[in-house]
């Protein structure tokens, strides 16, 4: 048995390369006596996969499809679904969180899913390059292709690009050959057209199953959910930037992942007011390179 196990993990290794955390610098955060990571221009992409347990003997990871459920947090606490769904990920040994119970300090990690581009996310890193803020935008494979410009520019910023897949599936509804294409696929792409990659992916709608976490795992992934997010990819129902910002700033807590889109002209119009507001309540915007330190 442990021969066979080296002899798969060899050929996965020969097979699949995996993202590794390039070389970062520190900067000064001038703005709250912080310190936030910046990525260096050059960038040392290995081939280096360091593989958790993917298989327990004698463990079988269920199919069932699994919709992400976060709660709406309340008073500065995070909802107990919220709290429920990061044990089960840290019970069951999964390479995945949604919120972040390792620390009490009041820390946010801020991310964007960006499916496709509506014409808001150079006023986003604006916003962010101003404030002094690393975030991490989930993109698609289409969005990296049309927009090389603002990918270039996310990288440059030390934004972390994560893998939101090629074709932005149910991952729960696809097969593990499948779900490895479509993770390779984006990570191939972004290697080969930025020397860029970094381990973190964020499931399609939130859809998944057991068994395709533990792949995403395999693959040497981390899989980023949330605790705080609200309704706002619906283009035909923005309620402005006052909502936008009193929405979220109603729902933060220590330890929050915020989810927005990008796509969303409200989130664009009050990020500045967003991070302000969380500041000025003790809060510090923290890069999920952070997690957990």
């Amino acid at each position: 048995m442990k021969c066979f196990k080296v002899i798969c993990l060899a050929l996965v290794l020969s097979m699949l390369g995996a993202c590794t955390n390039p070389e970062y610098e520190k900067v000064e955060d001038t703005t709250n006596n912080s310190t936030s990571t910046t990525q260096n221009q050059e960038r040392n992409i290995t081939e280096t996969l360091v593989l958790p347990e993917p298989m327990a003997e004698g463990k079988s990871y269920s199919t069932e499809k699994i919709a992400h459920s976060y709660g709406v947090a309340k008073n500065g606490v995070a909802n107990e679904i919220s709290i429920n769904a990061q044990k089960f990920f840290e019970e069951n040994n999964f390479n995945a969180f949604c919120l972040d119970t390792k620390t009490k300090d009041k820390v946010l990690y801020l991310t964007f899913d960006c499916g496709y581009e509506n014409g808001y996310t150079s006023k986003i890193l604006d916003v962010l390059k101003e404030k002094k803020v690393n975030a991490t935008f989930f993109c698609t494979l289409p969005q990296v292709k049309d927009e090389p410009e603002l990918i270039q520019r996310m990288i440059d910023e030390g934004h972390i690009v994560g893998n939101h897949s090629v074709t932005h599936p149910s991952f729960a509804e696809i097969s593990t050959s499948q779900i490895t294409e479509e993770i390779k696929g984006m990570e191939e792409y972004l290697k080969e057209n930025y020397n860029y990659c970094e381990p973190y992916f964020r499931f399609p709608m939130g859809e998944y199953s057991e068994l395709a976490l533990n792949t995403i795992g395999s693959l040497g992934y981390t899989s980023v959910f949330w605790s705080l997010a609200y309704a706002d990819w619906d283009l035909n129902n923005q309620k402005g930037a006052d909502y936008a910002r009193e929405t979220v700033m109603s729902r933060i807590h220590p330890g929050a992942v915020i989810l927005l889109h990008s796509v969303s002209p409200d989130n664009a119009n009050a990020l500045a007011d967003i991070i302000d507001s969380a500041r000025a309540q003790g809060y510090e915007f923290k890069s999920l390179r952070d997690y957990g330190n």
